[in-house]
């Protein structure tokens, strides 16, 4: 099976997923107490005001209308239209997306920058002072809270030796990268922390196998052995933990986006919860469930790449 084939069937299996986000999405902010509408309009608005907000929203139309609205504006682009801005909830969020989609990229190829060598260091020199320091350097990086450590960060690198701005996005692609250094850098020694360990496990376990034996005995080196066998085996796990934290940081980059005063999406969230901008919140539930399967379906290509069987299953 080609590898286009099988992002094709990738994407065919996700699709009920999606559907039952959108039910979730729509259900959960239609169960929450209180009236939207009132909420929005606040104690000072008339009931007449209420009524007429309700009937913006569509709040008055039965659950299953307002849901077929729902999944209509989700399935034309636009997501509805933000009561607080008066636009599509479409733009207010594409404004949005590029801060946080190149934070989250600039995370994770930091973390693979900082994990491949240093697990590969840890596991050959297993045991050693060197393996020891490795590891108690990133037990305490993950038992450090993301916003203390961002603190940190701003105080040593920001503020202390000024090499980084300390806040805000920046204008072209170099400034953008030194602009988003510092909260790339908390994002990628959290998932290290767990990479590290996970690729150092792999590899001690590798190392060992018979296949590995047999590569030596054919004459290779042990640098090609590393690269070509060991390396190649050991991915898979830590390609899944890798996964699996960056979804988890799609979502949880909220607290950094507030620290280093970021214009992402993290940012729209909690403006919106606090605006009762209900539109733009349920429509960036939507979007973060995309990008959390985008990632889903970047992972499994991962797999497919680094072990062809896969493909076959």
């Amino acid at each position: 099976m080609t590898l286009l084939l099988f992002f094709l069937r990738r994407l065919i299996q996700l699709l009920p997923v999606m559907i039952g986000i959108t039910i979730v999405a729509f259900i959960l902010l239609r169960i929450l107490p209180g009236d939207p509408a009132s909420l929005m309009i606040g104690a000072r608005g008339s009931e007449a005001d209420v009524e007429a907000l309700r009937q913006q929203l569509g709040l008055n139309a039965p659950l299953w209308q307002q849901y077929l609205t729902f999944l209509g504006d989700v399935l034309n682009g636009s997501f509805g239209q933000s009561v607080v801005q008066r636009r599509p909830v479409s733009l207010v969020v594409a404004e949005r997306l590029w801060p946080t989609i190149a934070l989250v990229a600039y995370a994770t190829v930091l973390a693979i920058i900082i994990t491949l060598p240093l697990a590969t260091i840890s596991a050959i020199k297993r045991n050693s002072l060197i393996d020891f320091s490795i590891q108690a350097v990133f037990v305490a990086v993950m038992s450090m809270p993301a916003f203390w450590l961002g603190v940190l960060l701003i105080l040593l690198l920001g503020i202390k030796l000024p090499l980084f701005p300390v806040a805000g996005y920046g204008t072209g692609f170099l400034d953008r990268l030194w602009h988003l250094f510092l909260p790339a850098l908390v994002i990628a020694l959290g998932t290290s922390a767990l990479t590290i360990r996970s690729l150092r496990s792999s590899l001690i376990a590798v190392r060992s196998a018979e296949f590995v034996d047999t590569a030596r005995s054919k004459g290779l080196n042990e640098g090609e052995v590393l690269r070509r066998h060991i390396m190649r085996n050991s991915l898979i796990s830590t390609v899944s933990v890798l996964s699996v934290h960056t979804s988890w940081v799609i979502g949880g980059t909220v607290v950094i986006e507030a620290v280093f005063a970021l214009p992402g999406l993290g940012n729209l969230l909690v403006t919106s919860v606090f605006a009762r901008d209900y539109p733009v919140v349920q429509g960036l539930t939507i979007v973060f469930a995309l990008l959390v399967m985008a990632i889903s379906i970047l992972t499994d290509l991962a797999y497919a790449a680094i072990d062809p069987r896969i493909r076959l299953q």
